[in-house]
């Protein structure tokens, strides 16, 4: 029995002893283990270079530029302040003639802006520390802008009061501009008062030129011959006149059919006719006469010239003491004279013609125009060229709308339509009785108050529904004041220098002068002594 338990005994020693003999063998692993993870960290710094780099690469991966502009604390939104309020200093330094001031902020300015960009290419926060002399610098020439007067408060009383000066200046010289600029459209030039001189002492001195007058004469039975083109143009302007009957018996298939009614003053009435006598037109027939000759033409059947007796009339055309509001071009004379208004008399001046073409004294014809007079106007007095494209061309821009008799009669929106080439049916017209029309609204207007002044509003207000809507290509407007597109000009029946800058006058647009010059002969003696081209 006890050696049974000697084997006993010994064999439980045994497993004891190789457990602890595993258990070191346990310990000292996870020691080895230990002293290596030691080993790799002291190792560590040896591979600073890349470590840092892989950290710089996730900073700026991870950089939120916005929360560094946000925070109040950031010394880059403080330079990047002051840099935006030191720009607008510079400037207004610059603007006092404060020259230095300006040079030494731009120079600080250049080096806050340095700053910034050395941070960035870093790739780093800007510190405060890093900041603080530039901070500092900057925000000591801030402040002497300050007691310069630059605030922000000051500079915006200094600036009104600028602006509002600039704006006195320009709009005295845009008042002095539009005054000299009306002065030079009404100016006679020399040469057309030389030409008219030279052209009445030809009339007086010339028996051949009274001769061919007199011939003339014997063919009156054209001038009522309805089976003719009849144009009729009202000017005191010679040379005007002749490039309008110049150009349309030159571009006319059939010039021998054609018959001109020009109208003048007593003024302009002898050179007219000395010139139109001793020039051919291609065989066209040429009538001249003055208004003065027609009698019933007076203050009891015309409202423009019985308002011309009205003393606050006079007062505002001729004595400068008017509505200081009404533009310089409204107040002038010429929009009572009758030659201006005879447009509205025409079935009176002719009254054996059926249809005419009304023409201004500031066109140029460039294709026939015979066509003209096949127009089916539909029932409507008188064809016409609208110009409502633009909203400025509508009715309410021409009416004053605050009167109730527009108000009721008129719509605001109707598209407007130009004079200066016109077909017009006289046996409509007289049907239709507009020249009592002309008259009703014109009586009505005396003080002024449905429309300034001019023949288009009373035009618009007496051919109100009456007009027939022709194709824009027979009359292409603007060539005295805007820029017309070359493509209409070429294509235009008629072209219209309608406008201050007339082609025979100095402030003519040079580039539509030629179009009106090719059908002036310089060459012809009259116009050589009078005309330096």
């Amino acid at each position: 029995m006890r050696r049974r338990g000697f084997d006993f005994r010994r064999p439980a020693r045994r497993r004891w002893i190789s457990g602890g003999w595993v258990l070191w063998l346990v310990i000292g692993g996870l020691g080895v283990l230990v002293f290596l993870s030691l080993l790799s960290r002291e190792s560590q710094p040896r591979s600073a270079p890349f470590v840092r780099q892989h950290h710089i690469t996730t900073f700026v991966e991870g950089l939120n530029v916005t929360d560094e502009m946000l925070s109040p604390h950031s010394a880059t939104r403080q330079v990047v302040d002051q840099i935006s309020l030191a720009k607008s200093y510079v400037t207004i330094a610059k603007e006092s003639n404060n020259i230095r001031f300006a040079g030494e902020l731009s120079a600080q300015l250049h080096r806050s802006q340095d700053l910034l960009s050395s941070v960035a290419a870093r790739g780093t926060q800007l510190t405060i520390e890093e900041a603080e002399t530039t901070i500092r610098d900057m925000a000591f020439l801030l402040f002497q802008a300050q007691q310069l007067h630059y605030d922000s408060s000051s500079m915006i009383a200094k600036l009104k009061g600028q602006v509002q000066s600039l704006e006195e200046k320009s709009k005295s010289e845009a008042d002095k501009s539009t005054k000299y600029g009306q002065i030079a459209a009404e100016e006679l030039p020399k040469g057309l008062y030389c030409l008219g001189l030279k052209l009445t002492m030809e009339w007086f001195q010339n028996i051949n030129a009274q001769k061919k007058l007199v011939e003339q004469r014997r063919v009156s039975e054209r001038l009522k011959d309805n089976r003719l083109y009849h144009y009729c143009v009202f000017s005191d302007n010679i040379l005007a006149a002749s490039v309008v009957v110049n150009s349309t018996t030159l571009n006319s298939k059939h010039p021998d059919l054609i018959v001109f009614h020009l109208v003048t003053d007593d003024v302009n009435y002898a050179p007219m006719k000395a010139w139109f006598s001793l020039n051919n037109f291609h065989g066209a027939t040429v009538e001249i006469q003055k208004v003065e000759d027609f009698s019933w033409l007076n203050a009891s059947y015309v409202p423009v010239l019985k308002q011309l007796q009205d003393s606050e009339t006079q007062n505002f055309y001729f004595s400068g003491s008017g509505d200081s509001r009404t533009p310089i071009k409204f107040r002038n004379p010429k929009y009572l004279s009758l030659l201006n208004h005879l447009r509205f008399y025409i079935p009176e001046v002719y009254p054996a013609l059926e249809k005419v073409v009304f023409l201004d004294d500031d066109v140029v014809v460039q294709k026939d125009l015979s066509d003209l007079f096949s127009i089916n106007l539909n029932g409507n007095v008188m064809g016409a060229v609208e110009t409502c494209m633009e909203t400025f061309h509508r009715f309410h821009k021409y009416l004053n709308y605050s009167h109730p008799l527009v108000r009721a009669h008129f719509d605001p929106d109707a598209c407007g339509w130009a004079f200066g080439m016109n077909v017009i049916d006289l046996r409509e017209w007289r049907r239709r009785n507009v020249t009592g029309i002309y008259h009703y609204w014109q009586e009505r207007n005396k003080d002024h108050t449905l429309w300034k002044l001019g023949s288009l509003p009373p035009g618009l207000l007496a051919f109100y529904g009456l007009v027939e809507t022709l194709d824009p290509k027979w009359h292409v407007l603007g060539l005295g004041y805007t820029t017309v597109e070359p493509s209409l000009i070429k294509e235009g029946a008629v072209l219209h220098y309608n406008g201050n800058m007339k082609p025979w006058l100095k402030i003519a647009m040079e580039k539509y002068k030629g179009l009106w010059d090719r059908y002036v002969d310089y060459s012809h003696p009259l116009l050589q002594r009078c005309f330096v081209h």
